[in-house]
């Protein structure tokens, strides 16, 4: 016996049915499923109390913070579903009471909360991460930045401090520290990348990790030669790296510096009262391949101290850098004054104001 027209018709608005049903569980509810309904629920919800509620207790714009959350909380597709019931609903509305309660402020300002929140939900999707947890990686990414720049512990008879600033008032920057104590062997590089901000900041996160690693494996003579050997690998072309590498016995106050464009460190000598430019150089990182670094030789007495810093102290557009030094080197004669510890923020404090550049400085002292 044949099936009916009829018969057909039902069996084929089943199938698609059940295909439809089939899509919305593996593409749009599958892992976002009680989210997804619950924002569905709380708009059509709003949607019914405008209509039916007490007056003034729904109104079609809390919708709004529906399309937030979406932002938040889904992926696009299940965004995508969720903004189709949130326009149902306001067309809904207007249609039962009057389009007055949804007038043309309140949809453009839907309309541009709609597109943030899908753009927003893209970005979120290709981290993998929705909710808050991209923050929560960005601010577990940072503490670690800012543990790794903390330097080792200093014996008695030694101090050490260190500052970070990055432009803007940013969390990350192009500026960083790592360092390394081996008994009485101290390690300190520290180390700029090139631009500065958030545009240096992702690369300044995966060379501090290669770089923390590089300086305690390596012979000291040979740490910039290996960070350079690891950026002519993996650089890309996307930029130089400037680098001063400090190694100390703290057991003698023996020292050697070496460094990859950067500025000069500069020395204070308690016996002469003064600070003075050390003359280690070499070529930036990650330019040249093979290259050999040449370190430069010294003694930290009683009193003495050494200060690593970066350019974003001494840099002044239109200015020669020679100047930029000549400042630092005066301001550093606070640092005598107040004290080493005290001093060195105050010191950054007035060498950055009115900068909009990452800064870094590290001072070790012997007492």
């Amino acid at each position: 016996m044949k099936p009916t027209p009829n018969a057909k018709a039902t069996r084929l608005l089943r199938t698609t049915a059940q295909r439809i049903v089939a899509v919305l569980r593996r593409k749009v509810l599958f892992r976002y499923r009680l989210v997804l309904i619950t924002l569905v629920a709380l708009a059509v919800g709003v949607g019914v109390g405008a209509v039916w509620g007490p007056s003034g207790w729904f109104p079609p714009s809390s919708t709004i913070l529906t399309v937030l959350a979406g932002g938040l909380l889904l992926k696009r597709k299940s965004l995508a579903f969720l903004l189709a019931v949130v326009a149902a609903v306001l067309v809904f509305v207007a249609y039962m009471l009057d389009f007055g309660q949804v007038g043309p402020g309140l949809l453009v300002t839907i309309g541009v909360t709609a597109v943030l929140s899908y753009l927003l939900s893209g970005v979120r999707e290709r981290l993998g991460v929705q909710g808050l947890s991209g923050e929560m990686m960005l601010l577990d990414l940072r503490d670690r930045l800012r543990q790794q720049g903390r330097l080792p512990e200093a014996p008695a008879g030694w101090g050490r401090t260190a500052v970070l600033r990055q432009a803007g008032g940013s969390s990350f920057g192009g500026d960083f520290v790592v360092s390394d104590r081996d008994g009485d062997r101290l390690d300190i590089a520290v180390v700029d990348v090139s631009g500065k901000g958030v545009d240096a900041g992702t690369r300044a996160l995966l060379l501090s990790g290669a770089f923390s690693g590089l300086i305690g494996a390596v012979p000291t003579k040979d740490f910039l030669s290996h960070c350079n050997d690891y950026l002519m690998r993996t650089g890309g072309g996307e930029g130089f790296v400037t680098a001063v590498h400090l190694s100390v016995d703290l057991s003698t106050g023996d020292y050697s510096i070496a460094s990859a464009g950067h500025p000069p460190a500069v020395h204070y000598d308690a016996g002469a009262g003064s600070w003075a430019a050390t003359e280690a150089k070499g070529v930036v990182l990650g330019v040249i391949p093979e290259m050999t670094y040449t370190s430069v030789r010294g003694r930290l007495r009683p009193g003495d101290a050494i200060m690593l810093y970066t350019d974003g102290l001494i840099e002044t557009p239109g200015e020669d850098l020679d100047a930029g030094i000549d400042r630092l080197l005066g301001a550093a004669e606070t640092l005598v004054t107040r004290g080493f510890s005290t001093g060195a923020e105050k010191m950054v404090d007035l060498l950055s104001a009115d900068k909009n550049d990452d800064c870094a400085l590290v001072v070790l002292w012997r007492d």
